[in-house]
């Protein structure tokens, strides 16, 4: 009995042995884990006006300046901010420029990721083919209107310009084209207008003689809504918190010189999009798009706020509550060291 009673009590004292250095050995690799920054980051964005931010830090060299020789860059280019925002859900891509409302129609589903600073504001504007009879937002009504994709900052901008109208939204076709392609179509005359970011309201103006119908003032929110943030793996930005604000002294440098130096930071976007795509962009084109935009870290939380509640009732979400999706510590602590 005592024999078996020594047994039980040694057993015991080995599981609970064991337990502390399970626990002790976790806490060493949790520890380590946490003091050891990333030695590579992946950076996600578009090619377009509004992600201007991002493409002058790399034209610039402004990452490599911060992170050093010791940290990787990587990038990947995307064409909408679903295709983002699922690279980054399946940890695709670390941090970078997207629209807010993928992210927070993201959030909504899988809250992994945060709004870290704001990149640019306006950009946005409504353009509609030249010979159509459409003279105001009320003349939409049966009409057909481009989207970059559904859910996108610009569908819901759409949609935000129509119920200010006072027009149903079930009245106009929206129609998910890509941006590049939607000059063509407004042409043969199987679209009729467009919603969309800079340069493409500019190009399709040019290409298709288009008119402006709502320009990045009267648009949506107007020229001061966020239409484009930065967004990055709430677990990498844990994980990684001197690295996450190197990135956004970077984004800084990047605005402060497309602010202080315009015609080269258009030169700087020319280029870069013709490394990456082999295209030629008009430079006249780019100028005006350029001016219908505001590089800046700036996040109207308003906006976007009221971007979810008109995602949920278009169906794309089924909550509006977004909490804890735009978190600027990291901005305020590297804009306090400034």
């Amino acid at each position: 009995m005592k024999k078996r009673l020594f047994l039980t009590i040694l057993s015991v004292l080995v599981l609970v042995l064991a337990a502390c250095g399970n626990t002790d050995a976790e806490k060493k690799e949790e520890s380590a884990s946490k003091g050891e920054e990333a030695k590579a980051i992946r950076i996600g964005y578009f090619p377009n006006m509004t992600h201007i931010a991002t493409i002058v830090a790399l034209e610039k060299g402004y990452f490599e300046e911060q992170f050093g020789s010791d940290v990787k860059i990587k990038t990947n280019t995307f064409n909408d901010g679903s295709s983002f925002m699922e690279a980054m859900s399946t940890d695709a891509i670390d941090i970078g420029t997207v629209g807010p409302t993928p992210a927070l129609n993201t959030y909504i589903k899988n809250p992994k990721h945060e709004i870290i600073s704001g990149a640019v504001n306006g950009g946005a504007v409504l353009v509609v083919a030249k010979d159509s009879n459409i003279n105001s937002v009320k003349d939409l009504v049966g009409k057909k209107i481009a989207i970059p994709t559904f859910g996108s900052t610009q569908d819901v901008g759409l949609i935000k310009s129509l119920k200010d109208a006072g027009i149903d939204v079930n009245q106009v076709t929206k129609v998910k084209q890509a941006p590049a392609d939607t000059a063509a179509l407004i042409l043969k005359g199987e679209l009729d207008g467009a919603a969309t970011q800079e340069p493409w309201g500019v190009n399709i103006e040019t290409t298709a003689g288009a008119k402006l119908l709502l320009d990045e003032n009267q648009f949506a929110w107007g020229s001061e809504s966020t239409n484009t943030v930065v967004v990055a793996r709430s677990k990498f930005t844990e994980a990684n918190p001197e690295l996450t604000k190197k990135y956004l002294k970077a984004h800084i440098q990047a605005i402060n010189f497309i602010n202080e130096n315009p015609d080269e930071a258009i030169q700087l976007f020319l280029d870069h999009i013709k490394t990456i795509t082999g295209k030629d962009l008009s430079k006249d084109e780019v100028t005006k798009a350029f001016d219908r935009l505001k590089a800046t870290t700036d996040v109207n939380e308003d906006v976007i706020k009221e971007m979810a509640t008109i995602s949920k009732e278009a169906g794309y979400i089924n909550s509006d509550d977004i909490e804890g999706l735009v978190n600027l510590t990291y901005l305020n602590e590297v804009l306090n060291e400034q």
